[in-house]
């Protein structure tokens, strides 16, 4: 509001107005006499307050959305890389395979040439061989010949003219190898490795894709967690919007409680008190209600249960009975979640419904929307819906509710304790 008087606030609601009324913003109205301005303001905030969650609601949607790209692109790069990576071995394989094949056909072709020569090399050694011995025997028939000595001759005639020791050389050949086949052969055998090879690679890649199932199975159940959790952090968000200022009364409180003088934290004390035994203490089960009660709207609050073994919370109607034996149910007007031996967690619905928790809260907040017909609970480090009772059909006050259960010789000594609330992220 500009200004309280009500002249004054009709001036500002003027069209040549410099200052805007807040109600005018909504309605016709130029004058203020008959209007509730109290509730007008309060009214406003209210509206801000849920334009304020419906705005967190989308910046939480679009950095979900952010984390999803950013994921699918991590998980792009990844798929790249390792096809990179296999390409990289299959085509070094493929690559190393071919040089051995190649190699191993010039080293076939290179003996067989080896061979060759070795060969010609032994026949030219034999015929430079016969080839001396004819030339010796030449000289001899030439000396022979010359000689006057017709005795001589005649012994030696008979020796020079028998046929030399030489080989026949008439079907002797040195053939060149034939390498017919050879290429066709190494080609073959590169083609059977090959053939391995894509057989090696896709047993490799059919297992590759098996795994990537798994692991797209194993990516989807991440998101839809991923997803989970930040919608679960979006709504805490938004409940804690409606938080209230909560104390514990000490009129209500079991003789065996022990109350701080801020009302905000309770345990039991294991000692009996000399109290008043009024119609509005628990006298029998260790419990405590808040001063502040409710009967319209929606309010939220938190509670510490860090280091205890056994607790209740939630809220319970004022009719209900403090004395005795309490049964908690909704149908005895309780809306309770308890803790028993340090990790049984159930709601009392009636029956009671076992809880399966994968963290142990360390504060849990209690939210009610008393026209709707729910109680929720959370725990508010996980940011994370742990029950919900819906469908509830309030007619009287609600007043919070707690019991820090009985000392237990000092195993469950910790006290509950209110908590601020400090928005989530």
């Amino acid at each position: 509001m500009c200004v309280k008087h009500d002249k004054l606030l009709e001036l500002f609601c003027k069209t040549d107005q410099v200052c805007v009324c807040m109600l005018c913003t909504v309605s016709e109205h130029k004058t203020h006499d008959v209007v509730p301005l109290k509730e007008g303001y309060e009214g406003k905030k209210a509206e801000l307050g849920k334009t304020e969650a419906e705005i967190q609601q989308m910046i939480q949607k679009r950095r979900l959305k952010i984390q999803e790209m950013n994921h699918s692109v991590e998980l792009s790069k990844e798929g790249a890389d390792r096809e990179i990576a296999d390409g990289v071995q299959v085509f070094t394989a493929l690559k190393e395979s071919v040089e051995r094949s190649q190699a191993e056909l010039m080293d076939t072709i290179k003996e067989k040439q080896r061979e060759t020569e070795e060969q010609a090399e032994g026949f030219i050694k034999e015929l430079e061989q016969e080839v001396s011995e004819l030339k010796k025997r030449s000289s001899e028939v030439e000396q022979l010949s010359r000689s006057e000595d017709q005795l001589h001759l005649l012994q030696s005639f008979t020796s020079l003219n028998a046929a030399p020791p030489t080989k026949n050389w008439t079907e002797v050949r040195v053939r060149p190898p034939s390498y017919e086949g050879t290429v066709r052969r190494a080609l073959s055998q590169l083609e059977e490795t090959l053939r391995k090879q894509m057989k090696k690679l896709l047993e490799v890649e059919l297992k590759r894709v098996q795994q990537s199932e798994v692991e797209l199975k194993r990516v989807q159940q991440s998101e839809v967690e991923l997803k989970r959790v930040q919608q679960s952090e979006v709504e805490l968000k938004r409940v804690q919007q409606y938080e209230v200022e909560v104390t514990l009364d000490p009129d209500t409180a079991h003789p065996n409680l022990i109350l701080s003088d801020d009302g905000k934290q309770v345990n039991d004390g294991d000692v009996w008190k000399d109290l008043p035994n009024n119609p509005e203490r628990f006298d029998t089960c260790p419990c405590v209600l808040a001063e502040q009660s409710f009967s319209s709207g929606r309010f939220y609050y938190e509670v510490q249960v860090k280091g205890k073994t056994d607790w209740d919370l939630g809220v319970a109607r004022e009719s209900i009975n403090r004395k005795g034996n309490i049964p908690a149910s909704p149908q005895k007007g309780y809306w309770l979640i308890v803790l028993r031996n340090e990790n049984e967690y159930k709601a009392l619905a009636g029956p009671g419904v076992r809880l399966s928790l994968k963290s142990q809260p360390q504060k849990v907040g209690v939210f009610v929307d008393y026209e709707e017909g729910l109680v929720s609970f959370y725990d508010v480090d996980a940011a994370a819906l742990i029950y919900s009772f819906t469908g509830c059909c309030f007619k009287e006050k609600l007043y919070p509710f707690f019991s820090p259960c009985y000392n237990d010789g000092g195993k469950n000594s910790a006290p509950l304790i209110i908590s601020p609330v400090n928005l989530t992220e």
